[in-house]
């Protein structure tokens, strides 16, 4: 008895060893990735206001996300064509505490220049129009918020269906989206890794020709 037991337990050590079933795929080829969608669902019924207002994992909250991160690289470039091109008007003189009292100061006796002054004012501006997109009336159809009785988007999954997504389409959207943030992140670490500022990496990057 003893020796059948052994014989046993030797032969399951080398039985190979199970492995898990793979990502399911669906017909259009796309990786589900069911602990996002389950992410977002357990989210979505513990915290109904949060989600319905934007907030945490959705696909509204996504899209939004990738939306500003696609203007903020469109600013990052008319920003950098503007100081290659000297839009700035004297870019480096300091705005001064007599005509900006405290609103100039960047540190004790730092003042800002003119050219990040009309950066800021340029950046706050469009954050006042995107927060009044995303949670003022529905003018353009499709602001951040739920609306009483509706549903968010399907989630998109890993990775979005691509074939046939060309053009102004959710999906494109979601893609470019999704590329342009991480685009920013590294930007940078980029920038951080290197020393320069993000205007210099992405001259680097595109071979000079932003600044020139």
């Amino acid at each position: 008895m003893m020796s059948a037991v052994l014989l046993l337990s030797s032969a399951e050590a080398f039985q190979a060893p199970v492995r898990a079933a793979p990502p399911s795929l669906s017909r259009s080829g796309v990786v589900e990735a069911s602990v996002f969608d389950t992410g977002m669902n357990q989210f979505s019924a513990e915290f109904p206001w949060l989600a319905k207002n934007g907030f945490g994992p959705s696909v509204k909250a996504e899209r939004w996300n990738g939306r500003h991160a696609m203007f903020g690289w469109f600013m990052i470039l008319a920003t950098g064509y503007a100081k290659a091109h000297g839009l700035f008007p004297d870019p480096e003189v300091a705005l001064t505490y007599k005509d900006w009292g405290g609103l100039a100061q960047i540190g004790f006796g730092e003042y800002i220049s003119n050219e990040r002054a009309i950066i800021m004012i340029a950046h706050i501006h469009a954050l006042a129009v995107s927060a009044a997109a995303a949670w003022g009336p529905q003018v353009l159809g499709d602001s951040l918020t739920l609306m009483e009785g509706e549903e968010d988007e399907e989630p998109y999954g890993l990775f979005p269906p691509l074939m046939g997504q060309g053009g102004l389409t959710p999906a494109a959207e979601m893609w470019n989206g999704r590329l342009a943030m991480l685009g920013i992140i590294m930007l940078v670490l980029s920038s951080v890794v290197s020393g320069k500022d993000i205007l210099e990496v992405v001259d680097v990057g595109i071979g000079g020709l932003l600044l020139k």
